[in-house]
């Protein structure tokens, strides 16, 4: 009898209560994101797939719509590599408002705590192309200054507002077709020692933001797709604060097998046949890599992964001097880790 695999929806559900899973939301350029912090209580889970803990949440809904795109992409580290799953729509149904100017929207009823529900809520006006990025707020001064900005870009030169939005730390609120990341941290800059807090967290960078693209050419997503949500399963290499840990051959194995089902069969192909060279005693040269991008990602990857699986040696650094000596261009969102 074939057993039934778990369906998306199924997998996500699983992974809310996983202190090393994260999610995000947002564009190339304004994104918000989710995760657990190492001692702190296990988040609330919430009916549907959901999740809300004291410094943030996350909620997706109608994932029956959703295509999952599993990814790995190059670190700038070279013991290094990135991986994740898109949650994609095609680009018709990703599409959000696009406001391009300060949006008082009310209060905010679709609030994951009740205690927010009074709360109102302005759309940014970033002119993103899948994501309202919005903040939340109940104080009175901050609502006033908003209030009188309504109708204007954030960034326009001798507007207030982006400023008294940093100095008073309001939660921001990412809005996709399919949910919401909610972020009550203070927002990454003067008052945090210029870096994001741990945990939950924000980035609004203007100079991407005005490229106006759904995501990091990074990313391979396919032609006709865009991101409206990320699922960042648990690294085998390293844990949510980006710290080295051990390698994890079943939490690989566990993202080897996403990558199987909802990943490139053409990459995953290339690596295979790497990795099958490389226990045959193959030496550089014996096997071509890939002409385009992708698979050159792809093959250089899985050289990174077969020194962290089984451990580096003169003939594995052959081949990472031959095929693995610089990064290909990468976006300037590209993470540091």
């Amino acid at each position: 009898m074939t057993v039934p695999q778990p369906t998306l929806d199924q997998h996500l559900k699983a992974a809310l209560p996983d202190p090393d899973a994260g999610w995000s939301m947002g564009s190339f350029g304004a994104i918000a994101e989710f995760h657990h912090v190492a001692g702190d209580p296990a988040p609330a889970l919430l009916a549907g797939c959901a999740a809300v803990s004291a410094r943030g949440g996350v909620r997706l809904e109608e994932l029956d719509r959703v295509t999952p795109i599993a990814w790995e992409a190059l670190s700038p580290r070279p013991d290094r590599w990135q991986q994740g799953v898109a949650l994609c729509l095609p680009a018709p149904e990703a599409a959000m408002t696009q406001r391009a100017v300060l949006t008082e929207l009310g209060p905010d009823h679709d609030a994951l705590r009740a205690q927010d529900r009074a709360g109102v809520l302005f759309d940014m006006g970033l002119d993103q192309p899948q994501v309202d990025f919005c903040i939340r707020t109940a104080d009175p001064e901050l609502l006033a200054l908003l209030r009188a900005h309504v109708g204007r870009p954030v960034m326009a030169p001798g507007n207030p507002a982006m400023a008294a939005i940093l100095k008073a730390h309001p939660h921001r609120v990412a809005q996709s077709r399919i949910g919401r990341v909610e972020v009550y941290q203070k927002i990454g800059g003067p008052d945090t020692g210029g870096t994001s807090p741990t945990g939950p967290h924000t980035h609004v960078l203007p100079k991407l933001l005005r490229a106006r693209r759904s995501h990091s050419a990074n990313m391979p997503i396919p032609e006709g797709l865009v991101p409206v949500a990320g699922f960042h399963p648990p690294s085998p290499i390293m844990g949510t604060l980006a710290e080295d840990r051990a390698f994890d051959p079943e939490i690989f194995a566990a993202f080897q097998a996403f990558l199987s089902a909802w990943g490139d069969p053409v990459n995953l192909a290339i690596k295979q046949r790497l990795w099958a060279a490389l226990a045959g005693g193959a030496e550089p040269g014996d096997l071509a890599p890939p002409e385009d991008r992708a698979g050159r990602v792809a093959f250089r990857v899985a050289l990174r992964q077969a020194g962290r699986r089984e451990g580096e040696n003169a003939r594995l650094a052959r081949w990472r001097a031959a095929y693995d000596r610089e990064l290909d261009h990468a976006d300037e969102d590209a993470p540091g880790h």
